[in-house]
């Protein structure tokens, strides 16, 4: 039996994830006997055909004879072995789906692993719905068809268009509609929030369609005023208007078989929706100022953060037109929506930067935590923006809380406080009545939770409480304090 599952207009066939666990073999490597028969229970369970191990040197051996699904492997805190036997694997069987696990606290071994080629981790201790959830994804990714798989190597692989980034099930399902929507030549409408990657996503669709070798052509209809925008898609004569002493093809005809990428579609003005719309529906335009019309050949890929349906009720866009772009619609993911792609983008980023600089950057725990934490409202541009600033204000190799942006250092904060109460350290108020503090105190507390959170990086906390350095340590002196770390 096969589930029929429908993305924006397209058809898949994937079978129900209990048929697909009982074709599936997993290996479970992990030295802590009690955890690995948990994982082998759950999994049989569940319908996997499970085989564990102790022992690295084993697994080997027993990948040897039997190459596995997927493969949940422990990596051991200060060893790197857990780490190679994922690239061996990755290398011997790249089909494999391997899931890492990693103590608690240790995010930095779990981008090591999806570096490596991990698709997916689990942080211990973790719950039986999470290792459940996990399998289930590794089992429909493991499902997917030859093409979508290429085409997500591909893509991870690509540098040249920016290298799309993402092993959230978000990401899969956007990568299986992208592997159909690039063969055809239907207009495509990417909606998602400002700062998701829609001019990126666009770039794939042409990159990886019939016709990449013919010209991409971006144009921001929200940047230009209308007569601008009409005379880069439709082109015109010479002498239409003051300047123009020459004639000039319009993107739609100078992209002669390739895409043009309209970002921003809901910024156009009313009348050049009517204009669009004839050039689409008759596939030819009018340059401004002619009286001829000149045919066209070219796919087009729109793109908006608003809602354009909400805009058609309202009038404010043609339902037409609305009608015509939207034959195949793609939505992506905000990146609050998709956290677990978090360490990978910045890794992404951290890479980059650290060729680009000659330097090998690296994230502390603490502040890859916060970034895990944090909403990202300007989603994965946002979060560029941070590991460069981040990059940019570091006095070392590795990135502190302390070097990211204003916000993501205030939510670190408000977490390590909330941590610290959770503790006992700080007991919150009984019965829920507010505590009073004098505001000395408050101050005084403020500034060694700063230096705390910061490592004692007492000009960074300055920094962050918006106060100067010699007030710093003017405030420190009066509260007769030589080392906050030490201060209790």
């Amino acid at each position: 039996m096969l589930e029929t599952v429908f993305h924006s207009g397209t058809m898949e066939l994937f079978p129900p994830i209990e048929e697909l666990a009982v074709r599936l073999h997993l290996l479970v490597v992990d030295a802590d006997a009690a955890v690995r028969s948990a994982c082998s229970e759950i999994a049989a369970s569940l319908g996997y055909a499970v085989e564990s191990t102790g022992d690295l040197a084993q697994a080997r051996s027993l990948l040897r004879g039997r190459a596995a699904d997927i493969l949940l492997v422990n990596l051991p805190a200060g060893s790197s072995r857990g780490l190679e036997l994922i690239s061996e694997v990755k290398l011997l069987y790249p089909q494999t789906a391997v899931i890492a696990m990693t103590a608690s606290g240790s995010v930095n071994a779990a981008v090591e692993a999806m570096r490596c080629g991990a698709s997916d981790y689990l942080t211990k201790p973790f719950a039986v719905d999470e290792l459940s959830t996990v399998l289930d994804r590794a089992a429909q990714s493991h499902a997917s068809d030859t093409v979508t798989r290429q085409l997500r190597e591909r893509l991870r692989l690509s540098q040249g268009l920016g290298a799309m980034i993402g092993r959230s099930a978000e990401m899969e399902k956007l990568y299986r509609i992208l592997s159909k929507v690039a063969q055809s030549s239907h207009p495509v409408l990417v909606l998602g929030e400002s700062g998701t990657g829609k001019e990126l996503v666009a770039r794939t669709i042409h990159a990886y369609g019939p016709n990449a070798q013919k010209p991409f052509l971006p144009v921001d209809c929200g940047s230009l005023v209308p007569t601008l925008i009409e005379s880069e898609l439709f082109g015109y004569v010479k002498g239409a208007f003051t300047g123009a002493n020459h004639s000039k093809d319009g993107l739609l005809v100078s992209a002669e078989g390739g895409t043009v990428f309209l970002d921003e579609i809901g910024e156009l003005s009313l009348d050049l929706q009517a204009k669009l719309l004839r050039a689409l529906q008759e596939k030819e335009v009018r340059p401004v100022g002619a009286t001829h019309r000149v045919p066209i050949k070219a796919r087009i890929v729109a793109a908006t953060n608003r809602d354009l349906a909400a805009m058609v009720d309202k009038g404010a866009f043609r339902k037409d037109l609305f009608y015509r772009l939207n034959v195949v619609n793609l939505r992506l993911p905000a990146l609050r929506d998709r956290r677990e792609d978090i360490p990978l983008l910045a890794a992404h980023f951290l890479d980059r930067i650290s060729h680009e600089h000659r330097q090998k950057f690296t994230l502390s725990d603490e502040a890859l935590r916060t970034m895990m934490r944090y909403d990202w409202p300007g989603n994965v541009r946002e979060l560029e923006n941070a590991v460069e600033r981040a990059c940019a204000l570091s006095s070392g190799p590795v990135l502190h809380l302390g070097d990211l942006p204003t916000q993501l250092q205030q939510q670190g904060l408000q977490q390590n406080l909330a941590a610290r109460r959770e503790a006992g350290d700080e007991p919150a108020p009984a019965g829920g009545a507010a505590k009073v503090k004098a505001l000395a105190d408050l101050e005084r507390e403020a500034i060694l939770d700063a230096i705390r959170t910061l490592n004692g990086d007492k000009l960074q906390a300055a920094k962050l409480l918006g106060i100067g350095k010699t007030t710093l340590y003017r405030k420190l002196k009066e509260y007769g304090i030589a080392d906050p770390l030490r201060e209790e």
